[in-house]
């Protein structure tokens, strides 16, 4: 389209120089140059221009402006919530023709009013439905809680379910009157007055970058990954400037139509907050709807959603049916995996609390490309470097060299050639190229934590919710009814408020803390039984008739144990929730937010400790206290500990991450989405047997969602405690498997279509919650990264053989003492990692059946094994080596200077990004100015408004003003 400043450029150099604004649709916008500010008043001197035209010309085009910087900062904007709004440009749909009957007054047929979601008169919405049984003898508890939701004003019907004449529905409906007062109770931000954009200079870079971007775009796809704007609509609110709704100030707002000022998602939130705080009974622990759910009186509470998400027309011939179809064409389908999220839709509809958990998904899978990118290119660099790396050709070549057993009596003499295969794939994960990427995954940690900060400040700019604090918070009703006699001034508010006392809280946070470590102590348990299994099961294996196994026992153990551990870590999960809610509630947290966070931080912990203790053991206690042949250590004095094979430990630490991050990642998407589908698909087949399709197909919204699956009891925490997870997997011990990063990618571009198919079409709409941020999960994050650095700083230097590799090259190794450490330097490595046992020091039950005849026709005399000891005929026999003295003072060092340069590089990056975007700041400090002058210039006008209106019916006063 042509630039709406076609036909007022004598008007607008007036006010502002603008020397030249293009468009070639939104995404093509460039503004050469712009005065420092440009804000047009209203109240200018008439002149022979229509003014009202230049100031919406204006707008568009500082809107336009506005969104291309958002555009270049990664900011989406989509959309208006009228549902006429969804069909808009050049579609062919009927909601033209009802807007232009609007418009003369005709009655227009809405289908919305004839598929449930209105009352039997087709006028009143459904805001909010309660599900109960007529059989439940709860019946006096309900009369009394409907009736004072009667009495808060709330409209109401009632229908039986067509399936189970048992089952009745309430239908709850907010007027007018009881909507604008509960809003002002909880501070509802609603839009005043259309925004007039400030537009300032940006940096110059930003002209530079936008003048090189285009000229590639004649060969580069046209920005695949954007939303067709076409079938987008544009949200009102994100053109408005918003304020806490008065009653007092209603004329300063808005409101085109009360019906639909208030969009659906307000609606139910305020309707549920009234519930929350009716009685059902006397008494003062008989309040609130969560009450009745539990004890059985009501089975069910939630908001409709918005018709069905498919139609028999294409979206982009006939436009969305509602938002619920909108939202599953351009974000649930699997078609749309590569595009990018309609974020101010999904709030528009879930709310913020939903909307933020997508968006920091959505950023966090956007900042696993690099990672996953570099991770590939180190285990790529491992491939291409396989056949020159001379450690495994040593062992590959290694024939004559004959291992020790590594376990008791039926573990036979092996030789080192034995381990080919293990010693090729360990270099494919232990290479050069191990320590950037571990120190680039700690640089990766903080930089995604520092931007996502921004990222946020400009969401939370965006939803209002920079101002929303947690004086603004309910008190949780179980808080209020247990403290109701101790009351105390709110040094905020000034009101009276139910008081905790500190004895009280301190006596329930010691018994809530024993029991947390109560089950630290589970998960450890569970832990040396899994090493248990490990050393009985690998002479078991040793033993084993199949040749197959029996050559490849540690494997074998090392893989049956990661399966168990896997499934012990499932069923003490189940265990963990109950303690975790027990614990919880135990606590008695004050506000909503304070509950999350408490029951968050304990189902974290028992989580994180039960998934990540057997990787810990394997990571930095396998094979490190095992003794040495003739002197083992035992568990009770009985079970020989395990000894890494002789290729190393981190194949072992790579089996256990792979299998764990696949299996449970896996074992998630199956529970979020196939339990649901499976119980969805069930209820369906039932219908269609006893009803049949087309009478399936008649059955009211209502009657459609209550066959729906409910949300999780705990809204989010299941999703954000995966992702949380699987970042610790993928920074904590990412320098042992490089592909984590990549597994992690591939499973979250799944993972947000799962999680998005499974909020439009398998769970009922949930409660549209606000939030300002991802609450106690970013100082979780912010703790694994810190984590990450020690993990990732040990793994090198003790898990993996870099530091005795760096040692021998340097100081024992061909090239010693020439400061190089190629390949070349490498020779002799292999045998030089090796100790020298005599056979025939061998304890009794140590001692192997075989005597080793098969590999040179006599028993064997000597064996080696992996440790840095002298030979058996030395002055100190089996005692440790001058190298074994240098590799661990290497590796202190080497742990030393890594977390020291690492953490400094996080620190440094932390200061240097800052939390606000500069450009967002200033809009901040412009927005606050205006709001403050549109205020004053609204009252203004309405006291001039009023001055006219006396004088036009006669009335004088003195001292009139203004």
């Amino acid at each position: 389209p042509e630039s709406p400043l076609a036909g007022f450029s004598t008007a607008l150099s007036q006010t502002t120089s603008i020397s030249s604004i293009s468009s070639e649709g939104r995404e093509d916008l460039q503004v050469n140059r712009l005065e420092t500010q440009m804000w047009i008043k209203p109240d200018i001197q008439k002149t022979d221009v229509d003014f009202s035209e230049i100031l919406n010309a204006i707008q568009e085009i500082a809107k336009d402006v506005n969104i291309f910087f958002d555009e270049l900062e990664g900011v989406n904007s989509p959309s208006k919530d009228d549902d006429s709004l969804l069909h808009h440009g050049n579609l062919t749909s009927t909601s033209d023709d009802a807007s232009r009957l609007e418009v003369v007054g005709e009655e227009v047929p809405d289908k919305n009013k004839t598929n449930g979601l209105y009352f039997r008169d087709g006028k009143c919405r459904i805001d909010y439905i309660l599900v109960y049984r007529k059989s439940n003898p709860q019946t006096e508890k309900r009369e009394v809680f409907e009736r004072n939701i009667r009495a808060e004003g709330l409209q109401m019907e009632k229908e039986s379910s067509l399936t189970n004449s048992d089952i009745i529905f309430v239908k709850l409906h907010a007027p007018w009157e009881v909507l604008g007062k509960y809003a002002e109770l909880m501070n509802v931000r609603m839009p005043f007055r259309r925004k007039i954009y400030y537009l300032h200079r940006r940096y110059k870079f930003m002209n530079r970058i936008e003048k090189q971007i285009s000229r590639f775009r004649g060969w580069l796809p046209r920005k695949p990954m954007k939303l067709d704007k076409e079938t987008l609509p544009d949200l009102e609110e994100n053109d408005c400037y918003t304020a806490p709704f008065s009653q007092q100030r209603i004329h300063h707002f808005i409101i085109h139509n009360k019906d639909t000022f208030f969009n659906n998602a307000t609606r139910s939130r305020i309707v549920h907050h009234i519930l929350q705080r009716v009685k059902y009974e006397e008494g003062k622990n008989k309040i609130g709807l969560n009450r009745l759910l539990s004890n059985g009186s009501y089975e069910a509470a939630f908001p409709l959603h918005e018709g069905s998400y498919r139609s028999k027309n294409s979206i982009r011939t006939h436009g969305a049916e509602n938002h619920r179809h909108l939202l599953y064409e351009c974000w649930a389908s699997w078609g749309v995996w590569y595009k990018y999220q309609p974020l101010d839709l999904v709030r528009r509809y879930f709310g913020e609390k939903i909307g933020l958990y997508f968006a920091w998904l959505g950023w966090y899978t956007g900042m696993l490309f690099p990672a996953a990118f570099i991770g590939l290119f180190v285990f790529l660099y491992g491939v291409t470097t396989l056949n020159h790396c001379q450690v495994s050709k040593e062992v590959c070549q290694a024939t004559d060299i004959i291992m020790c057993p590594i376990c008791d009596k039926y573990c036979p003499f092996m030789r080192l050639s034995d381990s080919c295969v293990y010693a090729k794939v360990t270099h494919l994960f232990d290479n050069g190229a191990t320590v950037f990427f571990a120190v680039f995954m700690a640089v990766w940690a903080t930089v995604f934590l520092e931007f996502w900060k921004r990222r946020r400040a400009v969401i939370a700019y965006d939803w209002d919710l920079i101002d929303w604090e947690e004086e603004e918070e309910e008190i949780r009703p179980q808080f209020e009814a247990k403290y109701s006699k101790k009351e105390r001034m709110n040094p905020i508010s000034g009101k009276p408020e139910p008081y905790q006392a500190f004895a009280d809280k301190c006596s329930r946070l010691i018994v809530s803390a024993s029991g947390i470590f109560f089950m630290i102590c589970v998960v450890i348990a569970a832990v040396f039984g899994i090493v248990i299994y490990r050393v009985v099961t690998v002479s078991t294996f040793a033993a084993f008739k199949w040749a197959l196994i029996r050559n490849n026992s540690q494997v074998a153990t090392t893989g049956t144990a990661v399966c168990i551990n896997f499934c012990i870590i499932m069923l003490l999960n189940v265990l963990y929730e109950k303690v975790a809610l027990f614990l919880t509630n135990l606590e008695q947290p004050r506000t909503e937010s304070e509950w999350e966070n408490s029951f968050t931080l304990k189902m974290f912990l028992f989580q994180f400790v039960n998934l990540n203790s057997s990787t810990f053991y394997i990571a930095f206690f396998l094979g490190r206290f095992t003794g040495h042949p003739g002197a083992y250590l035992r568990l009770i004095n009985r079970w020989r500990l395990e000894e890494c094979h002789p290729s190393g430990c981190l194949i072992d630490l790579c089996m256990q991450m792979g299998i764990i991050m696949v299996l449970k990642q896996t074992w998630n998407n199956f529970t979020e989405l196939g339990y649901p589908l499976i119980q969805n698909w069930w209820t369906r087949r039932k219908l269609r047997q006893e009803y049949g399709t087309q009478r399936k197909a008649s059955f009211p919204q209502w009657e459609k969602d209550y066959n729906l699956q409910p949300m999780n009891a705990y809204g989010l925490f299941d999703e954000y405690l995966e992702m949380i997870l699987q970042f610790g997997f993928t920074t904590i011990f990412v320098a042992a498997f490089p592909l984590a990063p990549l597994l992690a990618l591939l499973n979250n571009i799944i993972e947000i279509r799962l999680d998005a198919y499974k909020f439009v079409t398998q769970w009922r709409r949930p409660l549209a919650s606000r939030a300002k941020d991802i609450g106690i999960w970013y100082g979780i994050l912010e703790g694994i990264g810190i984590l990450s650095v020690i993990t990732n700083a040990f793994v090198i230097a003790v898990t993996s053989d870099f530091i005795p590799r760096l040692v021998y090259a340097y100081k024992y190794g061909p090239c010693a003492g020439q400061g190089e450490a190629g390949q070349k330097c490498m020779v002799g490595y292999v045998n030089a990692s090796l100790s020298v046992f005599l056979v025939s020091d061998f304890e009794n039950r140590s001692e192997p059946t075989s005597n080793g005849s098969e590999f040179s026709g006599s028993p064997l005399k000597y064996c080696r094994y992996r440790d840095y000891r002298d030979p058996p005929h030395s002055a100190e026999p089996y005692g440790y080596t001058l190298q074994f003295w240098h590799v661990l003072a290497a590796r202190l060092a080497f742990i030393i200077v890594f977390e020291h340069l690492v953490f400094c590089i996080k620190h440094l990056i932390s200061y240097l990004i800052p939390d606000l975007p500069k450009d967002l700041r200033d809009r901040m400090r412009r927005e606050k100015y205006l709001i403050q002058e549109m205020m004053y210039e609204a009252e203004l006008e309405r006291l001039q408004k009023e001055r006219k209106e006396r004088k036009k019916n006669g009335k004088s006063y003195h001292n009139e003003w203004p």
